[in-house]
């Protein structure tokens, strides 16, 4: 039965000073960064958890739990690139990407042409199956305060 199938991921990360502010592999200029067990890349999770749901594959902590302490501080990089390892050997394709990274500042736009490439060398795809879009909460709850980032991904897969 060949058809494609799509996921959808979230994540959000509280923002701490001191901390690098890491979105698709990007390390950006900002005096704080996400809080969390890894390096908190609100993007690459959510990126996993969009592809790991399309292939009926659970979730990212699933996959690398935050109670493993192997995973403290990792490079969420890592997670992508299994992710994709994960994908193809269950013989499903990476057809498209779609993401939206919700924070007030830093601005995203001119960092996304890295971010797509450094995406789509993690996942060995071309980077025009991804796409990315920023929103900011236009000053509402904890993101619009800049306390948190959060993103959301669709990722639609050609099943074997």
């Amino acid at each position: 039965m060949s058809g494609t199938r799509s996921g959808i991921g979230y994540d959000l990360h509280r923002l701490e000073a001191g901390r690098k502010l890491i979105v698709g592999g990007v390390v950006l200029p900002f005096e704080k960064g996400p809080a969390g067990h890894s390096d908190g890349d609100v993007l690459a999770h959510a990126l996993c958890d969009a592809l790991f749901g399309a292939a009926g594959l659970g979730d990212i902590g699933t996959h690398f739990p935050d109670s493993d302490p192997q995973w403290k501080g990792a490079d969420s990089l890592i997670f992508l690139e299994r992710a994709g390892e994960l994908l193809d050997e269950h013989g499903f394709t990476i057809e498209y990407v779609d993401a939206v990274v919700i924070l007030e500042k830093p601005k995203l736009g001119p960092h996304f042409p890295a971010m797509r490439e450094i995406l789509a060398t993690a996942l060995e795809v071309s980077a025009d199956k991804i796409h990315l879009k920023a929103k900011t909460n236009e000053g509402v709850d904890s993101i619009g305060r800049g306390e948190a980032i959060a993103a959301w991904v669709v990722a639609t897969v050609r099943v074997p």
